[in-house]
């Protein structure tokens, strides 16, 4: 319950300006900024999760000690609740959408760009001999299909990306282009 306080105590004095762009154009889809809206629109499962994840992260990038505990335990919340992980300290930009929020892992170390498309049991990962200094760069309106895994840092995927279902990602995407993994056909005989 106190983690509610700290999320209104953020919300009256905290530096919000980044979060209601997000809700602006994530949940109310609109350029004016309406609190009515905003409430009725968060009732979808979809855009409940974007209102919580949104306001945690910026709790804690912006929060102090405490309020950053509460931007955990919300997270914690939400991860329970829809089975969805976005390492809190992401910064992704506005237009994030999430379709089947199933099996989601997002590091925290990725820099994203706006209008991200993400489907369900995707991984964005980091490999064990990383750097912690290195990051995933992803552009603007990119897309990702189901089952996708995206694993390592230093690398870049260009805007105006779409990556395959089942796709394995390890290296640099150029910009407007498609990505898939091409699997090897193999015809098993049984004897």
């Amino acid at each position: 319950m106190l983690k509610y306080f700290f999320a209104a105590y953020f919300l009256l004095f905290g530096n919000t300006q980044d979060l209601f762009k997000y809700w602006k154009a994530e949940i109310i889809r609109r350029d004016k900024f309406s609190l009515h809206r905003l409430l009725r629109e968060k009732k979808t499962r979809e855009r409940n999760f974007l209102f919580w994840w949104r306001l945690a992260n910026e709790m804690f990038i912006h929060g102090g000690k405490f309020t950053k505990r509460a931007a955990r335990k919300i997270n914690i919340k939400l991860l329970n609740e829809y089975g969805c992980d976005l390492g809190l300290g992401l910064r992704v930009g506005k237009g994030l959408t999430i379709f089947h929020h199933t099996g989601i892992i997002v590091t925290s170390t990725a820099i994203i760009g706006e209008n991200l498309t993400i489907r369900q049991n995707t991984t964005i990962g980091r490999k064990q001999s990383d750097d912690d200094n290195d990051v995933l760069s992803i552009g603007n309106n990119v897309d990702i299909g189901a089952h996708t895994f995206i694993l390592g840092s230093n690398f870049e995927i260009g805007d105006n990306v779409k990556i395959g279902a089942m796709s394995f990602v390890m290296d640099n995407i150029p910009s407007g282009c498609t990505f898939i993994t091409k699997k090897d056909a193999r015809i098993v005989n049984q004897l």
